[in-house]
């Protein structure tokens, strides 16, 4: 069967491994237990934990950023319950290397061994391929545990995700990285060349992903050091991690709208922080523009209308002063709306115009309020009696301007906030005069 799977990796037992292997490699748990980070599922209570105390998987989709120990799982996973363990990456393979794998886990099967096959970035993979994991996982040939950084539900077949059990694994916390370290030192006998300022970032700076902090601790366990380097020192000595972030993927939604709800919330340091992990990591300045200008209009509103004003005028800025100097402008928007009164009533006004309007979308408005270019249209009424609201005392009227059949109705609702509270109280007004004139 050893040919069926050149190019992967092999079944378990993992292979030993040589002194030269990467540190990472030489500090992957051999138990369940040992893994950092991931106590929620490993533990006796997770959901990993009791399927292996049971001695039996269901097929599951392991969610989690980089470096959290999805494939280091997978693997203990086939130990920790006797399977056979088949790893293949969506990468590197096609349909004709699923259809070997199969034909290899059936052939397993005869001879009592079930497998698990494990697929490293199954959300690669398109609708098809995934639907044709679907007879193998039903009729028992395999036990599939997927890899996955991005969203299952986003990524994957709903078919496919109805026979799973999607599992999430957490970016590591600092007690987990720091873990990872102690592990490094042991395996290297000997302490990084760090003071404690700077080993705080080199935490930091993993974002919590092990296997980028374990790649880091082997550079510098690579060279031979005078003294032990500060923050500035490890800055200038480390190659600067690059934030994780995929413009068309959960990532960007995620931070959208944190920033947005941010902004809604009036936190304006919470709302610059994620406005500033946007752009760091390379997001487009009028897609950001875009959104602040709905912010403005969806959660400040008639609260305050020079925040719309302000996101245009920013957008302008950017447009004539390009970056980096026009991203100050959009700092100034986003600031300004966090710090604004806030107010959906204008967002609110147009859900209940719109549904109304669907409703009885074909009534005519009052004939006082058509217009009548013709001599026909004046002698059937159009325009009869219309009020010409400058004419009358300060200004208004009182006239009615609904449909005949729709009583009026009451859509925008100001809030008690900002510019918004003046404006409830002349709309306050302005009804009382129209009640005073209809008594």
């Amino acid at each position: 069967m050893a040919d069926l799977f050149a190019g992967f990796e092999p079944a378990t037992p993992a292979p030993e491994l040589s002194a030269d292997a990467p540190l990472a490699d030489r500090l992957r748990p051999t138990t369940l237990d040992s893994v950092v980070g991931q106590e929620h599922l490993t533990g006796a209570d997770g959901a990993i934990g009791r399927m292996v105390a049971a001695g039996r998987l269901s097929s599951m989709i392991l969610w989690g950023p980089p470096g959290t120990g999805k494939t280091t799982i997978a693997r203990l996973l086939a130990d920790a319950v006797g399977l056979r363990f088949a790893p293949i990456s969506a990468v590197f393979s096609g349909v004709a290397d699923l259809k070997k794998v199969f034909a290899a886990a059936r052939d397993h099967a005869r001879l009592g061994q079930r497998t698990l096959l494990f697929v490293d970035e199954i959300h690669r993979f398109n609708r098809a391929q995934q639907d044709g994991f679907l007879p193998y996982v039903e009729d028992g040939t395999v036990t599939l545990v997927g890899a996955t950084t991005e969203n299952p539900s986003f990524e994957l077949n709903a078919a496919l995700l109805s026979r799973a059990q999607v599992l999430i694994l957490r970016r590591l916390g600092d007690t987990a990285l720091r873990q990872l370290l102690a592990r490094a030192e042991e395996e290297m006998a000997r302490p990084l060349p760090l003071d404690e300022a700077a080993r705080d970032a080199l935490i930091a700076s993993a974002d919590g992903d092990g296997r980028f902090l374990l790649n880091q601790a082997e550079t510098l366990f690579s060279v031979s050091l005078d003294a032990p380097l500060d923050p500035a020192g490890l800055s200038s000595f480390l190659q600067r991690r690059v934030a994780v972030y995929d413009k068309d993927r959960e990532g960007h939604y995620n931070l959208i709208s944190a920033l947005h709800k941010s902004i809604r919330g009036s936190d304006p340091q919470a709302a610059l922080y994620y406005l500033a992990r946007m752009l760091t990591a390379g997001e487009e300045p009028l897609f950001l523009l875009r959104r602040l200008v709905r912010a403005a209009v969806e959660d400040i509103g008639m609260a305050d209308p020079q925040a719309l004003v302000q996101c245009l005028a920013a957008k302008d800025a950017y447009d004539f002063l390009g970056s980096p100097e026009g991203e100050l402008a959009i700092v100034q928007a986003c600031l300004y709306l966090a710090t604004a009164p806030k107010s959906n009533a204008a967002y609110k006004a147009q859900k209940a115009a719109w549904r109304s309007a669907k409703e009885t979308g074909s009534l005519m408005p009052p004939a006082n309020i058509l217009n009548a270019p013709t001599k026909l249209m004046k002698q059937i009424g159009y325009g009869k009696d219309y009020a010409y609201d400058h004419d009358a005392e300060d200004g208004f009227s009182g006239a009615n301007y609904w449909p005949d059949e729709l009583p009026p109705q009451r859509f925008y609702e100001p809030t008690a906030r900002g510019f918004e509270k003046r404006v409830a109280e002349r709309l306050a007004w302005w009804d009382e005069r129209r009640h005073a004139d209809r008594d």
